[in-house]
């Protein structure tokens, strides 16, 4: 577990009262490679201990098999209901989590389950938004993606897919979204598809055939560059394209190595300790009360 100094978040106002002890919980799924960890997982930390240097950061990791592989190499990560009850033990008061996903889907609704169950321990329990969250949110990431992949979307004969995760939940919509977006933006070669979810493998291999590109860049639209950035991106789906006489090229980088992403989740975080996150049935009670 990781700390830096222990104080308030003093302006802010969370956790800032006399007695009151504050925290920042980073939760991420976690990785077993030890260079995309440092990169992105350690990197984010390290940039939210920048942010709010007096703050106390602690880390959570949330995959199960990805923390026995670690234990197994003498490297232990807390589950986020250990990290949160260690903070309780210390005497921390508040505490503000954020998780380093990228939907709204399956493992944010099982991490603000987990802050809700370690609710009576604290005084209060903040979970921060996912980086894709809003629409602005949305706007954002598919800029930062254009500018930094400017060079093969301006090849006629390239195009650049964007390969996320996949989820079960309608959170996946996000990524059709993004597709959407950056094609409106003007980047035609631009492509969005999922390992598991929708817009699936066949998807993006139809549109590519479609608009007779030759040259494609793979690229994990993942926080870590892991093991479906190893195997999955850069194995299976090159190994298809191949075949199917594409010359493709798969770039081993995590959302997490890019500095303006990583700043989006230091962002929300400020987001949310001005105003808390409301849930749907917070907004409803608010718009009603507001509108009548």
């Amino acid at each position: 577990m990781m700390f830096a100094a222990v104080t308030a978040f003093g302006a802010e106002g969370f956790g800032s009262a006399p007695g009151e002890k504050a925290a920042i919980l980073m939760v991420h799924f976690g990785s077993t490679f030890d260079d995309t960890r440092a990169v992105t997982i350690d990197a984010l930390n390290a940039d939210v201990k920048a942010a709010f240097p007096d703050v106390t950061v602690a880390e959570a990791f949330t995959s199960r098999i990805v923390m026995k592989r670690l234990a197994a190499r003498g490297i232990v990560k807390l589950t986020p209901r250990e990290a949160l009850l260690r903070l309780a033990a210390d005497g921390y008061t508040h505490v503000f989590v954020q998780s380093s996903n990228i939907i709204d889907g399956i493992e944010m609704a099982n991490l603000r389950h987990e802050a809700a169950m370690m609710e009576p321990f604290f005084k209060e329990i903040r979970v921060g938004r996912p980086l894709l969250y809003s629409v602005g949110d949305c706007l954002e990431v598919s800029r930062i993606m254009a500018d930094r992949y400017s060079g093969p979307l301006s090849d006629r004969k390239g195009a650049v897919v964007f390969v996320g995760h996949g989820s079960e939940g309608p959170a996946n919509a996000i990524y059709s979204q993004i597709d959407y977006m950056l094609s409106s933006a003007g980047h035609p070669g631009a492509h969005v598809a999922t390992v598991e979810g929708y817009p699936t493998f066949d998807t993006v291999l139809a549109r590519l055939k479609g608009a007779k590109a030759r040259k494609v860049t793979l690229v994990p639209f993942m926080f870590v560059a892991g093991d479906h950035a190893r195997n999955d991106i850069d194995g299976e789906w090159r190994g298809e394209l191949v075949k199917e006489g594409f010359e493709v090229t798969a770039v081993i980088e995590g959302l997490g190595q890019i500095p303006a992403i990583r700043n989006i989740f230091v962002e929300h975080i400020k987001e949310g300790l001005r105003e808390k996150p409301l849930n749907a049935v917070e907004l409803k009670s608010n718009f009603i009360r507001e509108n009548l």
